[in-house]
């Protein structure tokens, strides 16, 4: 054994004696040495022995790559990669990697502090105020890029939460927030530290700078069962419920439940709401589900399961079953599956039939969220592979590509605005990146307050009226135990 150490330090000792940039790098009696040599021997030696480009933490710099090393740019220094697990400070690829995504991050941050990024070459407000005094820019066209403008000017600001139980904000991590359709509540799923999740309504009434304070209204509804899939529900009046997905553990299986609004104490802007329905469906093995906006499925949602799609009815309790190929991860009338497929469902056909497919479009890699626009005739999805298209459903065809989007096997939600224009996704390295829904331009990306995890992805909601009718536009982003607000300025 210790011969077989002698041997491999001898190996490392003879690589690191013919590689040229340790005779340029080591200490100084080798400077000096190598300074001695001829020019004519460096040169041969340098073309004889170029350094290799690394794909790795060693890119940005000269040295070369080493097998089983890895070079500290600060350092200057090679370091031995450990293969095990057993050391107490392991140096492996990952750490490397975490460690290079942090000073990145943090890079940014600084950035984003110090200046303004302009989203478009040459675009500002001069310009845009310029050009529609001369009449080169329609109402559409100059509200659009108006809200391009603001959107590349947001500045972070720490949102104040106050709640009955100040205690559980310190401790309690947020999982997921969505907006309701007039973007005046907010409900959250938070962590709880004992383990399962609570459930929670945060009144955005009183976001308003320069003061940032919501309200966050709670109530003992816990679950120790991971939350696939959220949505707002409009059985009673507009969004008056909240559609849960729940995962089953042990012997409990799946279900879907209907959450009233109303549970939550003065959620609801008036406080005249009856309380609503509270109603779970056994459902077992579902991924996902959504509620029906279509008249043709009042009162009805969709949920994906294994091989096929449940359409259930709230009211009458009816149920069509339509079987598919493949996993169905995003639910609707268009239904996104883990073959990459995205096909529609034709409710006037029965379950049993073959002519119930509609429309069939095709990603490459499984479909995460579906959006069907306002006009019904284009549909923007994003899949695993963390490519977001936007289709024309009477061409079935691609017309337009949203680059950027980082996705390897996470269920990410994507956020369509067609009234400001714009397309708001997370990415699985937790940076926030905002697209023009008209020419697939990158406007921002906005990195995450809190150090990147895997298990710390922001999750966020944009609206151009934060608060209700009268609210300021800007994106909440929650992370950890905080929420933001980054507002147009």
């Amino acid at each position: 054994m210790h011969k077989n150490n002698r041997q491999n330090r001898r190996r490392v000792r003879r690589g690191h004696q013919q590689n040229p940039w340790f005779r340029q790098h080591g200490s100084d009696e080798r400077c000096n040495t190598a300074a001695q040599q001829s020019p004519q021997d460096s040169g041969r030696a340098d073309d004889d022995e170029a350094p290799s480009t690394s794909s790795g933490t060693a890119g940005s710099s000269s040295a070369p790559d080493l097998p089983g090393y890895y070079f500290d740019p600060e350092k200057k220094r090679y370091f031995r990669l450990l293969p095990g697990h057993n050391n107490c400070n392991p140096l492996t690829k990952e750490s490397i990697r975490h460690k290079e995504m942090e000073s990145k991050r943090l890079q940014l941050l600084e950035e984003e502090d110090k200046q303004k990024k302009v989203a478009r070459m040459g675009f500002n407000a001069s310009s845009l105020l310029q050009k529609n005094k001369l009449g080169f820019l329609n109402a559409t066209s100059y509200c659009r890029l108006a809200h391009e403008l603001r959107v590349s000017c947001m500045q972070r600001k720490k949102v104040q939460i106050q709640s009955s139980d100040p205690s559980a904000l310190a401790s309690d991590r947020f999982n997921l927030i969505l907006a309701d359709t007039n973007s005046d509540r907010l409900f959250t799923v938070n962590d709880v530290k004992v383990g399962g999740s609570k459930y929670g309504i945060i009144s955005l009434r009183g976001l308003k700078t320069p003061s940032l304070k919501v309200h966050m209204h709670e109530n003992l509804y816990f679950t120790n069962r991971k939350v696939n899939s959220v949505c707002w529900a409009s059985l009673n009046h507009l969004d008056s419920h909240i559609l849960l997905c729940l995962m089953g553990i042990a012997e409990t299986p799946g279900c879907a439940t209907l959450l009233p609004a109303s549970l939550f104490v003065s959620s609801h802007p008036g406080g005249l709401e009856r309380p609503g329905m509270l109603c779970s469906f056994r459902i077992p093995g579902a991924w996902s589900c959504a509620w029906s906006l279509n008249i043709q499925a009042n009162n009805c949602f969709s949920t994906g399961l294994s091989r096929r799609v449940l359409v259930t009815n709230v009211v009458t309790g009816h149920r069509q079953s339509f079987g598919t190929s493949s996993d169905v991860l995003a639910p609707l009338l268009f239904n996104g599956c883990r073959s990459g497929e995205i096909f529609a469902i034709d409710l006037r056909c029965r379950n049993q039939g073959k002519g119930w497919k509609a429309t069939r479009l095709f990603h490459d890699s499984a479909v995460t969220s579906v959006q069907i626009l306002q006009e019904e005739q284009n549909l923007m999805a994003s899949d695993m592979a963390g490519t977001i298209k936007l289709w024309d459903l009477r061409t079935t065809k691609c017309i337009r590509q949203y680059e950027g989007h980082v996705n390897e096997y996470a269920y990410l939600p994507l956020h369509v605005h067609e009234e400001e224009g714009i397309v708001v996704a997370v990415g699985q390295d937790c940076y926030t990146r905002i697209w023009s829904f008209h020419d697939a331009c990158l406007l921002r990306t906005i990195p995450s307050p809190h150090p990147t995890s895997k298990s710390d992805i922001p999750s966020v909601a944009f609206s151009s009226r934060l608060g209700g009718f009268r609210g300021a536009p800007g994106l909440l982003m929650a992370v950890q135990q905080d929420l933001y607000c980054f507002s147009y300025s």
